[in-house]
């Protein structure tokens, strides 16, 4: 089976593979071992890359991928593998790693993830402000004992709140250098260390100049931007946990003693089971007794209940309506469709999870090139004052601290939080920290129909159509059954005033529909092949009273904003596409509605899922709105991802995007205001770009000091930011 893998970049649960953790599974014929790590340290895609590479190195490894927001490894190995042996490695590497018990990872560790952080910004923030407030006196003029009892205090307050706020980007810097490599935290701590290495030397000294207020400005600034790459990471779970809780544990097995209860693991194929009306089918199989109507919606997306018989194929996860069924196991546990399934899902959004951001790709050859320029300063200005160590290193801790990658690391997260505020305030709440930037790659748009682009309440529109008497005769039937067909009919009915017939001797066959007789004669309604009508290509339910046969046909309304959205879309030069499992008639009239080309009918979650792929194959960015389980899989493949506040659970948190409205009208104003963001992104790298351009000579040149240095570097992310909030102030003009 496919080497299930984790979910998209803001997920934070386990997925369903993990449950395999430490176990062995038949892969491309050859008995294997997966193995999860978690990898407590990483946090930038040159870490998955370094993992990924130093895990492939290893005997014994076939795979090995990375999911950065999990914090995890999947290592699918040979069986004699050792975990902890993997794990040692990785720990040599400087990546910190222990083999995972699933049981002991929770949503709470990354929520205490979070308030850490928060509580080293706090503590950095507020010692910034009481050192700044120290350091005026001594800008204003204070000098001699003055000057350095100021300075003392502010060393004071600096040293334990640079030990304690620092310390994540220390840990970091430290594992990396001691693995023999790079990150963008060495240079960060340098810097910081740096700055308060001279100060506290110009404070001993009796100097004039200190700059611990620097030092914690950066660590101020540099951990607001961590936390809000946090905080847009540790929204989302995996959908495929979500696929899992649909899988049946037990089931009900016939034997020749009786029926016996027990786990679905450990069915075969050819035991029978049986699945009593009102229970989810346990397993893949073939219906042996019994009729009944099944609602797939979950696995097919098909919105009417399908009939299932002798011989009828049934899946896992489906609901059985009506009737009892004995059904003959094909497939059972990890084997299923619905397991499949989850399996496509985690697969897809892992290979979601490979997007590199804009700030990745800017940041990949920033640490070398920092490094090399503060020592060259450093150098040079070392031989040309004739060994003037205290000016050299001054310089270079200058230059270090101008080339701190604050704005840097602020052009995403500033443009992303401006641009979730303004899309909550829309209706849209975003989830995924690439969201913006995918979303505005987007060329291409699929829909799904029922749930999606529709309300997912079937309603009979042809009653006026009806005469009283037989509307009577209908609800009567109606109210007998619990088919939703003949609900959403009993519902419409009693809407209208309408009274039930007087029937006698109502029987309901399972898969058929509901019988009874009137004023002495046999009445049905159900299936048009039961009644003796001829089908409709609309979702109909028939009434047949002796020879005459009349319909009731059922729409599916329009969800709000449906026609503005796909306007709006195909304006913006995107290409709009429908997939839908309901039948071609009932998905022609909507696509028709909405001026959709575009449409297929009929498809499966499988299907659906590959149409995506194969689009993205062909250089298409896609943008999937889905609703459904069956438009998980789909979802998780395409480029870009939104689904309503209406949708399931497991798709939603699939998703990039939740609609928390019932319109979806705000879809064209996104891909608009994704846009926008995407441009003031490139802008902010531009503006960190030109900064540095234009300071990094100065302070090479010997024209700017540690403190003009950490000035100039707040500047430029107060830049970023200000230009960030004209996504705000745009829509307001």
């Amino acid at each position: 089976m496919a080497a299930p893998v984790s979910a998209c970049p803001a997920c934070t649960a386990a997925p369903l593979a993990e449950e395999t953790a430490g176990g062995t599974y038949k892969g491309d014929g050859r008995e294997a071992r997966r193995i999860i790590l978690s990898l407590p340290g990483i946090h930038c895609a040159a870490c998955i890359a370094g993992v990924e590479a130093g895990l492939s190195r290893q005997p014994g490894v076939r795979q090995a991928r990375v999911n950065l927001t999990l914090k995890r490894a999947t290592i699918d190995a040979d069986p004699g593998t050792d975990a902890q042996a993997l794990a040692e490695y990785l720990t040599s590497l400087g990546y910190e790693a222990y083999e995972l018990d699933p049981s002991q990872i929770t949503a709470q560790g990354l929520d205490r993830r979070g308030r850490d952080l928060l509580m080293r910004l706090g503590v950095s923030g507020f010692a910034m402000m009481n050192v700044m407030l120290l350091s005026i006196s001594v800008w204003s003029g204070a000098t001699d004992a003055t000057r350095d009892l100021f300075h003392w205090i502010s060393a004071a307050i600096t040293l334990p709140a640079i030990a304690f706020s620092a310390q994540i980007f220390f840990t970091s810097a430290w594992s990396a250098l001691r693995a023999g490599r790079l990150n963008m935290d060495v240079p960060i701590s340098l810097a910081i260390l740096l700055a308060v290495g001279l100060s506290l030397y110009e404070t001993g000294q009796s100097g004039k100049h200190a700059y611990f207020d620097a030092a914690l400005s950066l660590t101020f600034f540099l951990l607001a931007g961590r936390y809000l790459d946090h905080r847009t990471r540790s929204i989302a779970r995996s959908a495929a946990e979500e696929l899992a809780a649909l899988e049946v544990p037990r089931a009900t097995r016939l034997t020749e003693e009786g029926e016996e209860t027990v786990p679905v693991a450990e069915l075969l194929p050819g035991d029978r089971v049986r699945v009593v009306p009102g229970a989810r089918v346990p397993v893949d199989g073939v219906v042996v007794e019994g009729e009944s109507e099944l609602d797939s919606a979950l696995l097919t997306g098909e919105s009417d209940p399908v009939f299932a018989g002798p011989d009828s194929r049934v899946s896992a996860g489906e609901v059985n309506l009506t009737g009892p069924l004995v059904v003959r196991v094909t497939s059972a546990g990890g084997d299923t469709s619905l397991h499949r399934l989850a399996e496509l899902v985690a697969l897809s959004e892992n290979a979601r999870n490979r997007y590199t951001s804009l700030a990745d790709k800017a940041a990949g050859l920033y640490a070398p090139l920092v490094h090399i320029l503060a020592v060259l300063a450093g150098l040079f200005w070392y031989w040309y004052s004739g060994g003037d160590l205290r000016l050299s290193v001054g310089i270079a801790v200058a230059v270090l601290i101008i080339t701190c990658p604050c704005a840097l690391g602020l052009a995403v997260p500033a443009v992303t939080t401006a641009a979730s505020g303004r899309l909550y305030r829309q209706g849209m709440l975003l989830k995924s920290a690439t969201a913006i930037e995918r979303l505005a790659e987007a060329t291409h748009v699929v829909f799904d129909k029922t749930g999606t682009l529709t309300e997912g309440k079937l309603r009979p529109d042809n009653l006026d159509h009806v005469a009283r008497e037989d509307l009577a005769l209908a609800l009567a039937l109606a109210e007998g059954s619990a088919h939703p067909l003949a609900a959403a009919l009993a519902g419409a009915a009693r809407e209208l005033g309408v009274t039930p017939a007087d029937i006698s001797d109502m029987r309901e066959r399972p898969g058929h529909g509901i019988e009874a007789v009137w004023q002495g004669r046999r009445v049905r309604l159900g299936r048009a092949e039961w009644v003796g009508a001829t089908p409709e290509t609309r979702t109909a339910t028939f009434l047949s009273v002796g020879e005459r046969c009349l319909a009731f046909t059922f729409t599916d309304a329009l969800r709000p904003g449906a026609g503005e959205a796909v306007a709006a879309l195909k304006a913006q030069g995107l290409g709009v596409t429908l997939l839908s499992g309901d039948a071609p008639g009932a998905v022609e009239a909507i696509a028709r509605e909405l001026g959709i080309d575009d449409w297929h009918a009929g498809v499966l979650p499988e299907d659906k899922a590959r149409m995506v792929a194969d689009m993205g194959a062909v250089g298409e960015r896609v943008l999937m709105v889905g609703d459904g389980l069956n438009d998980t899989a789909a979802l998780a493949a395409a480029h870009v991802s939104i689904s309503p506040a209406s949708a399931l659970e497991a798709t939603r948190v699939v998703s990039d995007m939740v609609l928390l409205g019932t319109s979806l009208a705000p879809l064209g104003d996104a891909v608009e205001l994704a846009r926008n963001a995407t441009r003031r992104i490139r802008e902010n790298f531009s503006i960190a770009t030109f900064y540095n351009i234009v300071a990094v000579p100065l302070a090479v040149a010997g024209f700017a000091t540690p403190l003009a240095a950490a000035l100039a570097m707040s500047f430029s992310s107060i830049t970023v930011s200000l230009n960030s909030l004209r996504l705000i102030w745009e829509k307001r003009s």
